[in-house]
């Protein structure tokens, strides 16, 4: 499960897949909110927009009020409050006359007609008033875009965990050789137990290494932060050849971060590499137990190398990792 988490957070750090993803969240979410949490409510709507029963019962109104009244000109302002489903309510007006009687419905096709100056006709049955025309578009186009994105977004999904769980991928090799690494008990060489200890692998073909872990103390104060990741790599090609570590301490009361650079034995005698990365910090050889130590104001980080296996190639000997396991410890400065 660790490993399958860590390729999904290592593709979610691609800014196509942030961005697909985002959009796919963000529509579902807004499709939530609109239908269910927020959805549409119509005020001081037109009868066009109801039920077609509702619209039966609007009309049976509408000529039951004329033929009590008389009055022709609101009976007319109530037919087009129909709309389009004006013609096709009354027709089926009259096989569904209700409490009216046909005489009445039939006196009232006359002042239509009167007024209209055309007879009345059936036009499309309307299914239902409460979604026409250009609703109708928008829910159903709405519905096309969401099944298009879910079925990309699995079909991505699907993808990715089958090739995470079929190969044994370079972020997992690296996930299990850390978890197999006893940590070192501190209490045996006379130290406080740290704050905080944990360990890191680089594997060869794990591009996007970048540990970073938090600094709390057991109150859960924050403190700061610290990790490794890729500072310079040699050669050309995919996967890179990685011949250069960074290790950082950031402490949150500290505005300066504290930083060294863990290189391969080639890269460490070569000038033109050492000249590009000594502004990064302090440059340190690389070697089996070598133990680093860095210091903020108030925190001391120390790593130590567990293991260190270099590449075979056609590039020069000793100069890119194969294999790095790093352990990393925090105490309070004053007390380590």
């Amino acid at each position: 499960m660790e490993a399958i988490l860590a390729i999904v957070k290592n593709n979610l750090k691609k800014p196509v897949v942030g961005i697909a993803l985002g959009a796919i969240v963000g529509l579902i979410l807004g499709l939530i909110f609109g239908w269910m949490v927020w959805p549409v409510e119509y005020t001081d709507g037109t009868p066009e927009i109801l039920r077609a029963d509702l619209q039966r019962d609007y009309l049976r109104m509408t000529v039951d009020s004329y033929n009590r009244t008389g009055d022709a000109d609101a009976a007319m302002k109530r037919w087009d409050e129909l709309g389009d489903a004006a013609g096709p309510t009354y027709i089926s007006l009259q096989s569904d006359p209700g409490y009216l009687n046909a005489a009445e419905i039939q006196k009232f096709g006359q002042l239509v007609q009167s007024v209209k100056g055309a007879p009345i006709q059936a036009g499309a049955p309307a299914e239902s008033g409460s979604m026409t025309g250009l609703s109708q578009i928008i829910f159903f186009a709405s519905i096309a875009v969401v099944a298009i994105l879910l079925g990309v977004g699995g079909l991505y999904l699907f993808r990715l965990f089958r090739r995470g769980s079929g190969a044994v991928t370079p972020v997992m090799q690296a996930a299990e050789l850390s978890r197999n690494v006893e940590k070192t008990d501190y209490r045996t060489h006379g130290l406080e137990p740290p704050i905080t200890q944990s360990m890191t692998t680089y594997v060869f073909g794990y591009d996007l290494y970048d540990e970073s872990f938090s600094i709390d103390t057991q109150g859960g104060k924050y403190l700061g932060e610290y990790g490794v990741g890729i500072c310079e790599k040699i050669g050309v090609g995919d996967p890179k050849k990685v011949t250069a570590l960074e290790v950082w301490l950031f402490e949150e009361n500290d505005i300066k971060t504290a930083t060294k650079v863990l290189m391969s034995e080639h890269a460490y005698n070569d000038p033109a590499i050492r000249a590009r990365l000594e502004p990064k910090g302090e440059l340190i050889p690389l070697k089996q137990g070598e133990e680093v130590l860095l210091e903020t104001a108030n925190l001391q980080l120390l790593a130590t190398v567990v293991d260190l296996e270099y590449g075979m190639g056609a590039l020069p000997q000793n100069s890119y990792f194969q294999r790095v396991t790093l352990e990393f410890a925090i105490w309070p400065r004053s007390k380590a």
